[in-house]
């Protein structure tokens, strides 16, 4: 079998799988071609891309996504009042692990590092089950929002979220490595969405900061693992923060949370 034989089958092995067959298939098939160069056989590839996929995507959704069941509680929310909504949305929120470790803090992130800012237009790229925080965002009045995920299942879900929530806006399935939104906004959300990308490529992260246009991009970092260690992380994101910005022409705030280590940048 032909490299480009090759590449086909371990793509259609991995799409064909339950774990991943929701992802974009050119992100898959990114990760495959990086994977069966540096590997001597298809099998040794094939357990590297799904391990890389795992880490960067499938290790933030670890259990059973229901994602009817959830609608039908939005809907019912939705016309018992903003408690209700602002109560199912949490438990959604539970279901990502990223969205899971900012509930402790999720009544003041939003409203700390986006103090003074309303904004009309928002776009959360990789989002996980973020649009699900929608009620803790200072939102100006008919704003529009456009959420970015690789999983389309979820995605699909998220635009009919949305709507629930009351919000204009939309979902894209979108493998912004490959392909970043174009949108131009007043903020752009990148919540804990460096560190993943930077395990499949060193550059994303700065060219996805040059690319976005958007008035305000808030940037942030785990400052554990998933597992719960500290291993010197704030100190590490501070500097790699640093050096994203070095050159860049914006004005930066830092906000350090229990769980998370944020960065409001503004032109």
């Amino acid at each position: 079998m032909d490299d480009d034989g090759q590449l086909d089958a371990l793509v259609a092995g991995v799409l064909s799988s339950t774990k991943y067959g929701a992802l974009v298939p050119d992100l898959v098939r990114a990760v495959a071609r990086r994977e069966l160069a540096a590997r001597r056989s298809l099998k040794a590839a094939d357990k590297a891309t799904r391990t890389r996929l795992h880490r960067v995507a499938a290790a933030y959704l670890p259990g059973r996504m229901r994602y009817d069941a959830w609608l039908e509680e939005l809907a019912s929310a939705r016309e018992a009042g903003e408690g209700a909504l602002r109560r199912v949305c949490w438990d959604v929120l539970a279901h990502h692990a990223s969205t899971r470790e900012r509930l402790p803090i999720l009544e003041t992130f939003f409203a700390t590092t986006l103090e003074g800012i309303e904004p009309r237009s928002v776009l959360d790229v990789a989002c996980g089950l973020n649009p699900l925080a929608i009620p803790w965002m200072p939102l100006a009045p008919g704003a529009r929002y456009v959420a970015c995920e690789v999983y389309r299942d979820l995605v699909a879900f998220l635009g009919a979220a949305i709507d629930l929530l009351g919000v204009d806006g939309t979902s894209e399935w979108r493998d912004v490595l490959h392909d970043p939104p174009r949108d131009e906004v007043d903020l752009a959300l990148l919540l804990k969405v460096i560190p993943c990308l930077e395990q499949l490529d060193k550059e994303a992260s700065a060219r996805l900061l040059d690319h976005l246009a958007a008035r305000h991009i808030l940037v942030s970092f785990p400052v554990a693992s998933l597992g719960g260690r500290d291993r010197g992380m704030v100190a590490h994101y501070d500097g790699r923060m640093r050096a994203l910005l070095a050159g860049r022409p914006w004005r930066v705030k830092r906000h350090l949370f229990e769980t998370e280590l944020a960065f409001l940048l503004s032109r």
